[in-house]
């Protein structure tokens, strides 16, 4: 890639994580990396610091993983929310659905909803499910509903009536009455033109809750960036990364929030995918853990968006990746409960104060449990930019153990901390896999993160899943998937309709809606309708290229209650009918379906991945990037050093990841150091470097041959 002009901006994707903001970009075909530690406090100040130590150049496009909207939310310190709804169902958000998180637990405490009942408002208005004005408000009704929102002084405003995703006319009307109050209206029409009330009313509110911090902190973000006096790289654009695996500008992501509650980890899988991709395997699980938590998601084939999600209790349903989370991490703080069984996270020691062994931390995490059992080098963390302090961590978590009364050992206590915090990652591993109807065993794990390389093949030996992939740039593969993310725009209608209305079952031959010509008709005119609005949108935000639409239809049988997203094509009925097969085991031949919300995925493909010359990478602070390509024969051997596994010290061997000649096999017990992340192989494991960048471990036997 020849170097940047002002018609050639740098691109830069940045992502910011608990404990590090990592900074990904590619410079003459090299991918460069770049990792400091995270400013919770203040996100852009690590952000600003970052561009400062890429050094000058004459303009950047920043693309942005942000964590604020999910901190916002799981902490519940976003705005001070009214919600406008029809008259009667003022309460709707609270009173939720019938289903119990825990059934049997009498004194189990329900998520409040984010807006108290003095700030829910009713306006006298209905319309019919089919989108029938049956009573509109007067201009008295909305003057007095301005008038009572006013007193309450709130911060931001969310408005879903009653079947607005079938007419949203009397909705628009009320948002022109409280636009004169100047605070942010987050409006459901606009935002989710969906059914089922109580989904689309929290998501509207979620947004609302999140809109006021998201725009201040992304317009702080603008105005740091432009005025860093160091760095000299006027960023010309910025743009956000979203929930569903693509980015958006940065003023759509200020107006939509709820689009971005997963945002980085999003960036994972789409690098994951991409990674895995260039080593010929595409169905993939993505394992990333990192400081605080570990995200887990199944790729088969391509990272598909679920439009239904919950996140710290509240229902969201916009489209995102489908992606499940669980509080362990690297810096997930381990302790003894009550009865004194171990237990590590979900609570995490974040950047500040950090693990034991960063030098201020005062509880014991994961970090310290694999520092102790000699699995993290010391001496080569972030490629002996950092060291870690081992004397201190002995000393500190030895202090810890007689102050709660136990009498473990160090290696005993460390080995239990990786133990539980195991058998976290691996039920989350099922989560997506095992609960969603498919068997691990055809998958390839991906694993990435900071502190994944060292889980991995312990989980994926539990698991019987055959090979592992540790791929190029592990501890910022999520701001390397935001580099190279396209450009995504999600749309959506509820339209509700039965695929063989007024016409016999036999009519709907070998399973193709073709012969339904009325609903065929109107299908294409309703993808129609949704396409000229992604055309218009990417029109008005300026961007170039081609656009790629994606038609999708969740379906269902008549009579049931949640859906099945099916790619729209002339088989639409069959493959609903296979995938329901697939999932749940069962079909209905014969029964009548229902065509429920139609989706339209719009993309533009990035262009930065192509820039990549085949897998060279480097990270800023050692001088040029390293080439990945033939490296001299006993380079990559650095000596031996005691490592425990399954309670045993073994004498493993450490190799510099980097220096690993291609194709070359070896066999653990091995630690694989480089500067984001380190690999542990188990004994019984092989490894090899592959031409893509990756790291390929077999386990097991099966998979030993099959990687021969």
């Amino acid at each position: 890639m020849p170097r940047p002009t002002r018609t050639q901006p740098l691109h830069i994707a940045i992502d910011t994580g608990g404990t590090f903001t990592d900074c990904v970009w590619v410079e003459r075909g090299l991918v460069r990396m770049l990792k400091v530690l995270s400013t919770p406090a203040d996100p852009s100040q690590a952000i600003v610091e970052a561009l400062d130590k890429v050094g000058r150049h004459a303009s950047i496009v920043l693309l942005h993983g942000t964590t604020v909207g999910t901190n916002t939310l799981l902490q519940r310190k976003g705005a001070r929310v009214a919600l406008v709804t029809t008259a009667g169902f003022e309460d709707a958000i609270e009173i939720g659905r019938q289903a119990r998180p825990k059934l049997y637990d009498f004194f189990f405490d329900r998520v409040e909803p984010l807006v108290p009942a003095d700030l829910r408002f009713g306006v006298n208005e209905r319309t019919a499910s089919d989108g029938e004005i049956l009573h509109a408000p007067s201009q008295q009704d909305l003057q007095s509903l301005l008038e009572r929102i006013q007193q309450k002084r709130p911060e931001a405003i969310a408005v879903s009536l009653l079947f607005s995703f079938a007419n949203p006319k009397t909705e628009k009307a009320v948002a022109r009455a409280l636009e004169r109050l100047g605070v942010p209206l987050s409006v459901s029409h606009a935002i989710l033109p969906e059914f089922r009330e109580y989904e689309r009313t929290s998501t509207v509110v979620v947004n609302a809750h999140l809109q006021p911090v998201m725009q201040d902190y992304l317009e702080n973000l603008d105005c740091r960036a432009r005025s860093s006096a160091k760095s000299g790289a006027v960023p010309s654009r910025i743009f956000v990364m979203q929930s569903s695996g693509g980015i958006t500008a940065l003023s759509f992501a200020a107006r939509e929030p709820v689009r971005t509650v997963l945002s980085g980890p999003a960036g994972g899988v789409v690098g994951a995918a991409v990674m895995a991709r260039r080593s010929g395997f595409e169905r993939i699980i993505s394992f990333d853990m990192g400081g605080t938590s570990t995200d887990v998601a199944l790729v088969d084939g391509e990272a598909r968006a679920r439009s239904q999600a919950e996140i710290a209790g509240f229902p969201i349903g916009v489209p995102m990746l489908d992606i499940h989370t669980v509080g362990a991490g690297g810096g997930s703080i381990a302790r003894f409960d009550a009865g004194g069984a171990l237990r590590v996270g979900p609570e995490s020691a974040e950047a500040n104060p950090g693990p034991i062994c960063y030098g201020r931390g005062i509880q014991p995490t994961v970090t310290d449990a694999n520092l102790l059992l000699g699995r993290v080098q010391p001496q080569r963390f972030l490629g002996g930019d950092f060291t870690l302090d081992l004397e201190r961590t002995r000393r500190v978590v030895g202090e810890w153990l007689k102050r709660n009364g136990s009498k473990l050992t160090l290696e005993q206590f460390a080995a239990g901390i990786i133990r539980v915090v195991n058998a976290t990652m691996e039920k989350a591993i099922r989560v997506v896999s095992i609960e969603r109807g498919y068997d691990p065993r055809e998958f390839t794990l991906v694993a990435f993160g900071g502190a994944g390389g060292l889980h991995a093949c312990e989980l994926a030996e539990a698991l019987s899943i055959p090979r592992v992939i540790v791929p190029a740039l592990p501890g910022a593969l999520s701001a390397f998937g935001i580099l190279v993310s396209d450009v995504v725009k999600d749309y959506s209608r509820t339209v509700l309709w039965p695929v063989a209305e007024k016409l016999p079952t036999d009519r709907v031959e070998n399973g193709r809606l073709e012969n339904d010509r009325l609903r065929t008709g109107r299908l294409e005119r309703e993808f129609a309708t949704l396409r000229r609005r992604a055309e218009t949108d990417f029109r008005e935000e300026r961007w170039k290229g081609a656009i790629r639409h994606q038609r999708s239809v969740d379906v269902r049988y008549q009579g049931q209650g949640y859906e099945l997203n099916v790619p729209y094509t002339r088989n639409l009925i069959r493959d609903f009918r296979s995938e329901h097969q697939r999932r749940y085991g069962y079909s209905y031949p014969a029964r009548e379906l229902e065509l429920v919300t139609l989706r339209l995925r719009s993309t533009i493909k990035s262009q930065q991945a192509s820039m990549v010359k085949g897998t060279t990478t480097g990270h800023v602070g050692t001088g040029a990037p390293a080439r990945l390509g033939r490296a001299k024969p006993g380079s990559e051997f650095e000596g031996r050093a005691p490592v425990f596994f399954s309670g045993k010290k073994l004498a493993a061997a450490i190799f510099s990841r980097d220096s690993l000649p291609i194709g070359k096999k070896y066999s653990g017990p091995a630690v694989l150091t480089e500067y984001s992340a380190t690999t542990v192989v188990p004994r019984g494991m092989s490894f090899r470097r592959e031409r893509a960048g990756n790291l390929i471990i077999a386990i097991g036997p099966s998979a030993k041959r099959s990687q021969d």
